[in-house]
């Protein structure tokens, strides 16, 4: 039986080190690097940013249980992946049937539209801070992005993301750069701090869903499934996953303790990602303010070539079409024409004046935190079918981890609705 978080498992590969296991792991490395750093986003910056210059260091704290729960959420669809190699619409298909796959398909759909539009008002916001107007930068975005996606080969976009993943380094310098102070720091990220306002639950909500997106998970298997992983070398694939998440939470902690350090101590604020980045030039200095800015263009351009894709694979998947980046648009239409249009209605909202775009980016990510446990309840009954999965099936660590992850998004969720319907009502019910 697979147990789950055990040291021994984790670091296998590191106590097998030699030519050959190298060379294999950096052939496997990839989906995990790329999922989870692709995961911040412009919605993602926009979240993070929004959180700590609203509560400043008192809500770093949320990045230790969310590391963990990264950690068990990815590596158990990356795992299904390798073991049954098939992505994860494909098993709820099988599994649960067509109709509940379709309702699954719509929802994520939805929510996934929201998520790939803030990718694109992230590229439109981050270069207007460098004089350039989205009625410019969108369109060509747009067209590098279907380029790149529609003409390119597996390996050359792999190498193109895992380059991009190194920008990211942006955000830890722009950290640095702001001078906090770290004795603080350390002291919030641990020590749990709750407030009784639906804003707050909302706030952690946003940061649960930002972190864990649905669209992860369902992009995740795909990746492993379409470059051939199988069990046998899936101890490399499960430490390209743990590196990988763990580089994607410290991007976003370092990212968080630049605007607490900053925007919360100064009062100041803001409605956007970019509205940070401008906020820190006259404070941390125009370095530290590019810096940012660059990050932000970077992670928006990055996630406007993944969220699409997602959506192409799951919903071709879930629907039993053709689908995958080495095929062209006529052995996988379904799959081309799914990430053309999702691109090009994207870019078109964008481009529309006045559209509320800040809104759309917020709310994308409050959603994706609701809509994650159902998608985490079918993972979960899935991974633990020995028949799927024989011996790798969940051993009671992930299973632990995994449930309470679905159990406190429903509770958080019902507080924050329940809040928004009754003001005052999460005061009343935790007694505050």
């Amino acid at each position: 039986m697979f147990t789950g978080l055990t040291f021994s498992r984790l670091t296998r590969p590191l106590r097998q080190v030699n030519a050959r296991n190298i060379m294999l792991f950096l052939a496997i490395l990839g989906p995990g690097i790329i999922t989870a750093n692709v995961d911040n986003d412009a919605g993602g910056i926009t979240t993070y940013s929004l959180a700590a210059a609203n509560y400043g260091t008192s809500i770093l704290w949320m990045m230790i249980p969310t590391t963990i729960a990264l950690i068990v959420v990815q590596e158990m669809c990356a795992r299904m992946g390798a073991v049954t190699g098939k992505g994860l619409s494909d098993l709820i298909r099988e599994q649960f049937g067509v109709k509940v796959t379709f309702y699954v398909m719509i929802a994520l759909f939805l929510t996934n539209m929201g998520n790939s539009i803030s990718e694109f008002a992230g590229i439109a916001a981050s270069l207007e801070i460098f004089g350039i107007s989205k009625y410019l930068s969108v369109p060509v975005a747009a067209v590098l992005v279907w380029i790149l996606i529609v003409k390119g080969s597996l390996k050359v976009v792999e190498k193109i993301f895992l380059v991009a993943c190194m920008v990211y380094v942006a955000y830890p310098i722009a950290a640095f750069m702001a001078g906090p102070k770290w004795e603080l720091v350390l002291k919030a990220t641990v020590t749990p701090t709750f407030r009784s306002d639906s804003a707050y639950v909302m706030a952690l909500i946003g940061i649960i869903g930002t972190t864990i997106a649905p669209w992860m998970q369902f992009y995740q298997q795909a990746a492993v499934v379409e470059k051939g992983i199988t069990a046998d070398q899936y101890g490399f694939t499960r430490l390209d996953v743990i590196v990988g998440c763990i580089l994607a939470i410290v991007v976003a902690f370092f990212m968080m303790v630049a605007c607490a350090s900053t925007i919360h101590v100064q009062g100041l604020k803001i409605e956007t990602a970019a509205d940070a980045a401008m906020a820190l030039k006259p404070l941390v200095g125009q370095n530290a303010a590019a810096l940012f800015a660059f990050g932000l263009f970077n992670a928006s351009l990055f996630g406007a070539c993944i969220l699409p894709l997602s959506t192409a694979f799951y919903i071709c998947e879930g629907m039993g079409w053709e689908s995958g980046v080495d095929k062209d648009f006529e052995h996988a239409p379904q799959f081309f024409w799914l990430f053309t249009v999702i691109i090009v209605i994207s870019a078109l909202i964008i481009l529309v004046p006045k559209a509320p775009l800040i809104t759309i980016m917020y709310i994308s990510q409050v959603v994706n935190g609701a809509v994650l446990p159902f998608v985490l309840v079918f993972m979960l009954l899935l991974i633990n079918n020995r028949r799927l999965m024989g011996r790798f099936v969940n051993g009671p660590v992930f299973n632990v981890i995994a449930w309470v992850t679905v159990a406190v998004m429903v509770i958080l969720t019902l507080l924050m609705t329940g809040d928004m319907v009754v003001p005052g009502a999460i005061g009343r019910i935790l007694g505050m």
